[in-house]
């Protein structure tokens, strides 16, 4: 599949998805969040792909934030719009059957940090920045960061770090829970395959379960009921028979994602 803001390719079981306008520091424009939508979607249904690795191109940037040149001209209407379009594709990679890694290789800032958090797993380099800077253009974010960075580091830190732009380096991403690992950054691609292959050895369908679940307890008071629904759907899948089968054999089971 051709893009004109991405790098798709796909290797064993995971695609990795780079997003790539190195020279605008791969800021997100209507037309690269629309494809990212649509290699999402792709990798999805691709039956072969277990997880799926999102990152930027060059050395500086995951994503530096929107293109603020799309802005000049909207209204309240317009700009509810952008919003709402900026969200339904960072509510598909949440919400995504398969896990989404983020490899955030430099700046994650505004939308770049809103899309590394609608992600279900973020490695960070050690020359990565965080932040939500948009009060400086007399805005707020729009896609979903007022939402996933309480829920991922508190509503204190999170109303910090919103208020006054802040920007926060890769290591105090890891002590505030916003990021799983920190990495050199020659080593963050390796890192982000390491654990993806580690993702594509368990059953998949028990993984995708695992996403509903959790989703369920951060956005709604059914977490619980959520849980017990996955858990009994588990019982009749192929996956569950190889997996209880395989421990009983003392063999290392074989899913298929049935």
């Amino acid at each position: 599949m051709e893009f004109q803001n991405l790098l798709y390719k796909k290797s064993g079981g995971h695609v990795i998805i780079t997003i790539n306008r190195p020279d605008k520091l791969n800021a997100l424009n209507k037309a690269t969040i629309q494809e990212i939508g649509l290699a999402i979607t792709t990798a999805e249904a691709d039956t072969d792909v277990r997880a799926i690795i999102l990152t930027g191109s060059g050395e500086k940037s995951f994503v530096a934030g929107a293109d603020i040149s799309e802005f000049k001209d909207l209204d309240e209407k317009g700009g509810a719009k952008l919003a709402m379009d900026g969200q339904l594709v960072f509510n598909k990679i949440e919400q995504l059957s398969k896990p989404v890694i983020a490899g955030i290789n430099g700046f994650a800032l505004g939308g770049g940090c809103e899309l590394a958090m609608a992600c279900h797993l973020r490695i960070a380099a050690t020359n990565a920045k965080f932040g939500q800077p948009e009060v400086k253009l007399g805005l707020i974010p729009g896609y979903g960061g007022t939402q996933r960075l309480p829920r991922l580091i508190g509503p204190t830190k999170a109303l910090e770090l919103l208020m006054t732009t802040d920007m926060i380096g890769s290591n105090q991403a890891l002590e505030l829970g916003l990021v799983n690992y920190v990495t050199e950054p020659n080593e963050l691609i390796d890192k982000c395959v390491e654990i993806a292959n580690k993702i594509s050895m368990q059953a998949p369908l028990a993984i995708s379960s695992i996403i509903k679940a959790v989703n369920s307890g951060l956005t709604s008071q059914n977490g619980f009921t959520k849980e017990i629904d996955e858990f009994g759907k588990c019982f009749v899948t192929k996956d569950f028979i190889e997996g209880a089968t395989a421990f009983m054999e003392k063999r290392k089971p074989q899913f298929k994602g049935e």
